[in-house]
């Protein structure tokens, strides 16, 4: 297995993030409002600047749950009488744990969520001077042709047309971002899948939808304008088109990343085969193992990543570090919401 990112390299020549955007660096203080850090307030370099891994899922509770799984696998320690701390508590939008190398970031659900975190987290990555991390996004699905359990790595992030493309409206004008996924990086994936798992890891097509209902040709929303004949000609068409699984942030968290020039994957569990149904009926503590599997996967290309490097069993804990105590309390105060 390979760690290395030529397929980036015209686009991240020296590793670091490059910010598609001059006005960036004509600002005073750059406030990442919804994760409630500022390159002013906050010493991004000393936080963050060893990271390596971003990754992200919909729950605040799933990425706690992750970050300390990642603790446990990679054996990093955190210092006596101390816990994991949430670095964004104070945005009640986002959560945020770091364990060494590793952030374990919440980004809610659908492509607007999503957008949002990447644009401030892709930005983080530019000040702390992070080089050539890698995202992962871990989630759930809907499989197409797949029952529950089965583990999707993403090969490339398509909307409800086929079109592998986000579409953006910007100033009045339509703008299209390619949705590319890193190849290498499904390869590495599916190669760490193991044969004594007991369950299917596949990859395929992943269909992005904007809508959890009549977007992903549900017959249970509160409006439904078509037939059950109509909703199965639809999946079938699809299936055949090589499309495995239907999410709703994929297209944006592809689009953004590619568009960054940094190396991400998709990596999804199916929680039903929607060509069987449209409602997920699994008990929760099968539910609870299934979301575990795409997981496990991640851990093992982190574990395996720092093992080749050297870089297993690292201190530390994520805390804050102020640079200037009263931008800091500014930026708290701007990105507190009490509604």
């Amino acid at each position: 297995m390979s760690f290395d990112n030529d397929e980036l390299r015209d686009e991240y020549p020296d590793g670091t993030v490059r910010l598609r955007n001059p006005n960036i660096e004509l600002m005073d203080q750059d406030i990442l409002y919804h994760l409630a850090l500022g390159s002013g307030s906050h010493d991004l370099v000393e936080m963050f600047g060893d990271v390596k891994f971003v990754c992200m899922g919909g729950t605040p509770k799933r990425m706690e749950q992750f970050a300390y799984t990642i603790m446990a696998e990679i054996g990093h320690k955190l210092p006596c009488g101390t816990t994991l701390q949430d670095i964004s508590q104070f945005s009640y939008r986002y959560s945020m744990y770091k364990v060494g190398p590793v952030l374990s970031i919440s980004h809610g659900m659908g492509i607007p969520s999503v957008g949002i975190l990447l644009h401030e987290v892709i930005k983080l990555m530019y000040h702390a001077k992070v080089r050539d991390p890698v995202f992962f996004r871990i989630g759930t699905c809907g499989g197409i042709g797949y029952e529950g359990g089965t583990v999707v790595i993403s090969e490339e992030a398509v909307d409800g047309a086929l079109k592998n493309a986000l579409e953006l409206t910007v100033l009045g004008k339509n703008i299209q971002r390619p949705a590319k996924l890193d190849k290498r990086l499904v390869r590495e994936l599916k190669a760490l899948s193991d044969p004594e798992d007991p369950y299917d890891t596949v990859t395929g097509k992943t269909m992005c939808t904007y809508d959890f209902y009549e977007g992903q040709g549900r017959l249970d929303g509160a409006f439904c304008d078509f037939t059950e004949t109509d909703k199965m000609e639809y999946l079938e068409s699809i299936h055949k088109a090589g499309v495995v699984n239907i999410e709703m942030e994929s297209l944006a968290f592809a689009a953004l990343t590619h568009h960054a020039g940094i190396k991400a994957a998709v990596i999804c569990v199916t929680l039903l085969d929607r060509l069987k149904g449209d409602q997920v009926l699994a008990p929760k503590e099968v539910l609870d193992e299934w979301q575990q599997r795409p997981t496990k996967l991640v851990c093992r290309y982190i574990k395996r990543y720092l093992q080749m490097k050297g870089r297993l069993s690292l201190d530390g804990h994520g805390s804050i570090c102020v640079k200037s105590p009263r931008r800091f309390k500014l930026v708290q105060q701007e990105s507190e919401t009490y509604d």
